[in-house]
C-alpha cells in the first residue's frame, strides 16, 4: 500500500526527478508535472515499472499562475490529496544583469518565487484543515549571500530561505512541517541551463546528486527546518554572517567569474 502522494516540481531532471526515485522507492505514489509530456510519460512508465506506485502526471507550464491553479483544480477534481510537497522547480542565469535576458529573468522570478509560493499557499490550507503535512522548499547556498554575475537568482533562492523559515515558525502547533533545502554547486543540468559551464564555481568540489537527495530525504523526513548537504557547504554558508557585507560580494564575484583559458 502507498505511504501517501508526493507532488514534485521540476522532477524530470537533476534533484527532483532524484526525490522521486527515492519517495516511489519508499512507496509513495507521485504526482509530477512539467512541460514536456514525452519526459512524463518515460518518467512515469519508469517508476510505475519498478515500484508499483502510481504516477499522476500533468503537463503544466508552471512559470503561469494560471497553470497552477488549473493544477491545483484538477488535484482537486480527482480526490488527489497531496501529503508531501517538494517545491523543487527553478532555474539560474549567468551574466553581468545589464547584458542578461530581462524576460528570462522575469520568468525566473516567476518560477523561483511566484509559482512556489502559489503552490505553497493552495496546499499548505489542505494539509492544515487535515492537520498533517510535510513541504521542502529547494533553495540553495546562494540563498545566504548577494550574488553577482547571477544576482536575480540569488536573490530568488533568499526569498525561499526567508519564507520558508517564516513558514515554519507560524505553523508551530500543528502537525505540518516545512524545510528548506540549500545545496551547494550540484552536478545536475542546472550548470549547462544556467550558462555556468565555465564558471569556477561549478568546477571546484561539485556534490554528486544522488548524496544531495540522499542527505535531503533523510534530514526532510525527520522535520530538520534548514537542510545543507556537505561539511563544506554549511562552513560556508554559516561563514558569510561573520565578514563585511562588501568582502562577501566581493569573494562571491571572484568565485563565480569564468575561468582564465
Amino acid at each position: 500500500m502507498s505511504k501517501g502522494t508526493v507532488l514534485i516540481t521540476g522532477a524530470s531532471s537533476g534533484i527532483g526527478y532524484k526525490f522521486a526515485e527515492r519517495f516511489a522507492k519508499d512507496q509513495y505514489n507521485i504526482v509530477v508535472i512539467a512541460r514536456s509530456e514525452d519526459k512524463l510519460k518515460s518518467l512515469k512508465e519508469k517508476l510505475e515499472s519498478l515500484y508499483g506506485i502510481t504516477v499522476f502526471s500533468y503537463t503544466k507550464d508552471l512559470s503561469l499562475q494560471e497553470e497552477v491553479n488549473d493544477l491545483y483544480q484538477q488535484l482537486q477534481n480527482e480526490n488527489i490529496e497531496v501529503d508531501i510537497l517538494i517545491n523543487n522547480a527553478g532555474f539560474g542565469l549567468y551574466g553581468e544583469f545589464v547584458e542578461t535576458d530581462l524576460d528570462e529573468e522575469l520568468n525566473m522570478i516567476d518560477l523561483n518565487i511566484k509559482t512556489l509560493t502559489q503552490l505553497t499557499k493552495l496546499i499548505v490550507k489542505d494539509m492544515v484543515k487535515r492537520n498533517k503535512g510535510k513541504i521542502l522548499n529547494v533553495s540553495s547556498t546562494a540563498a545566504f549571500q548577494p550574488g553577482p554575475l547571477m544576482a536575480v537568482y540569488y536573490a530568488t533562492k533568499a526569498y525561499v530561505l526567508s519564507f520558508t523559515e517564516a513558514l515554519e515558525n507560524e505553523l508551530k502547533g500543528t502537525n505540518v512541517t516545512v524545510s528548506v533545502l540549500c545545496p551547494g554547486p550540484t552536478a545536475t543540468n542546472f550548470t549547462s541551463r544556467a550558462k555556468l559551464g565555465e564558471s569556477k564555481l561549478f568546477n571546484r568540489g561539485v556534490m554528486n546528486v544522488d548524496d544531495v537527495v540522499r542527505i535531503g530525504y533523510d534530514e526532510f523526513m525527520k522535520g530538520k527546518t534548514l537542510i545543507i548537504p556537505g561539511f563544506k557547504n554549511r562552513f560556508l554558508a554559516n561563514s558569510v554572517r561573520f565578514l563585511p557585507r562588501k568582502v562577501v560580494t566581493s569573494v562571491v564575484r571572484s568565485m563565480q567569474d569564468r575561468r582564465v583559458q
